[in-house]
């Protein structure tokens, strides 16, 4: 089941304006409006160290929201704010560092968002959102692979959706340029990043 429907080609986006497609009564069920649960959502990511070995990390402070349309993708949407002071690598020393000035400066830069501007359907459970990721204040588009893990009402009577997904940013076309070179060549940190995520969400109250 997918809650955005299937990815049309020219000729069936062709056919549909003269024919209207059935609706898939279980995917327009989850038309609604949810909040992100931070307790059981994971904003990861990972950066190469030393040109040899990853460090993962995330965040630990953030809230957001999403709107899902299983009848018409493009009307999904999603909000992230996250509290960079939270950011948490499982060493004070390294987490110090990212909060200064030589990357996140959380001081004057509390806050990275994320808004959408738009949404595809990939086919079955798969999806493309894209947005606009703003960091340090610079702000650039942000494509993500979603797979929609399905949805459950939990014994607590909250109706969820779950996501998994995956994304690759280059750190400094957000201004993130702080590196230190190796002596045998190469760099201590990789302008690559991965972004990792895993989403559930809580559909709001009617």
């Amino acid at each position: 089941m997918s809650i955005f429907g299937r990815k049309n080609d020219t000729a069936a986006s062709e056919t549909a304006v003269a024919t209207a497609s059935p609706v898939n009564p279980e995917s327009a069920a989850l038309t609604g409006d949810y909040t992100i649960d931070p307790s059981h959502t994971t904003l990861g990511f990972v950066a190469r160290h030393a040109m040899v070995t990853n460090v993962k990390g995330g965040f630990l402070d953030f809230s957001g929201s999403l709107h899902l349309d299983g009848t018409d993708p493009s009307r999904s949407t999603a909000s992230l704010d996250v509290t960079m002071d939270s950011i948490d690598t499982g060493n004070a020393d390294r987490d110090g560092h990212l909060k200064s000035a030589d990357f996140f400066k959380t001081d004057e830069f509390p806050t990275m968002t994320f808004r959408s501007t738009s949404a595809e359907a990939l086919g079955g459970d798969d999806y493309r959102i894209t947005g606009d990721l703003s960091i340090l204040g610079t702000t650039k588009p942000l494509t993500i692979d979603l797979e929609f893990n399905g949805a459950a009402k939990d014994p607590f009577g909250n109706e969820r959706v779950g996501f998994e997904g995956k994304a690759e940013i280059l750190r400094s076309e957000w201004g993130l340029t702080w590196n230190a070179a190796l002596e045998t060549g190469g760099v201590l940190v990789s302008d690559k990043i991965k972004l990792r995520f895993d989403i559930s969400a809580i559909r709001d109250a009617a």
